[in-house]
Formats: C-alpha cells, sequence, structure tokens
C-alpha cells in the first residue's frame, strides 16, 4: 500500500471513530488534537489516543488497559495478536473506560 492509500484509508477510520462517538450520546470529549491524534477524554479525566502511525502504516491506540497497533489487512484494520478489528475493540475500550456501553459501529 502507498502512502496516499494508507492515508486515505486512515482519515477515514479517524472519522468513522468520531462519528460514532458523535451519535454514542455518551459523555465523552473528544478533539483532533493534531492531524493525525484523535483524543477522547472521559469524565474521570482519564483519556484513550487514537493515532496514524505513518511509517509503520499503522493505527495507533493507547488506553487505560494497554497499547494497540493495528494494521489494514485489506479489507480492514486489524490488530493481528489479538485478531480484533478497530471499531469492534475500540468500543469495548471506551465502554470500560466511560463505564457504559458505547458502540462506535454504524447502526
Amino acid at each position: 500500500m502507498n502512502d496516499s492509500e494508507f492515508n486515505a484509508l486512515a482519515d477515514a477510520a479517524l472519522k468513522q471513530i468520531e462519528a460514532g462517538l458523535e451519535r454514542s450520546g455518551a459523555d465523552i470529549d473528544f478533539e483532533m488534537v493534531a492531524e493525525q491524534v484523535l483524543e477522547i477524554e472521559f469524565a474521570d479525566g482519564s483519556k484513550i489516543i487514537v493515532n496514524r502511525h505513518d511509517a509503520a502504516q499503522e493505527i495507533w491506540v493507547a488506553a487505560r488497559s494497554g497499547g494497540f497497533h493495528y494494521r489494514w489487512d485489506g479489507r480492514r484494520w486489524l490488530d493481528t495478536p489479538r485478531d480484533e478489528e478497530l471499531i469492534a475493540a475500540l468500543s469495548k475500550l471506551i465502554s470500560q473506560q466511560a463505564g457504559q456501553v458505547v458502540s462506535l459501529l454504524q447502526q
């Protein structure tokens, strides 16, 4: 995959995450703090950071429970060691930190 393809796919994933957070109605603040970094802040002050890592062509997630790397497999962003898809895994991580069920999946 070339840089342009990676950027388009990663940008689409970040937009999907933002849209899912908007739809969720959860008491969560979020913003793009840089072109490649989405910061999600919870009522207790904890954060989840989602960012593009251009050199590795991955999306990285830093959460209270750990760090995760997602690589495009041709169909989806996948954390291969755990066989977890980005949006589903991030929904779980956000739900854990928010203390309520939050789904980023399109309804």
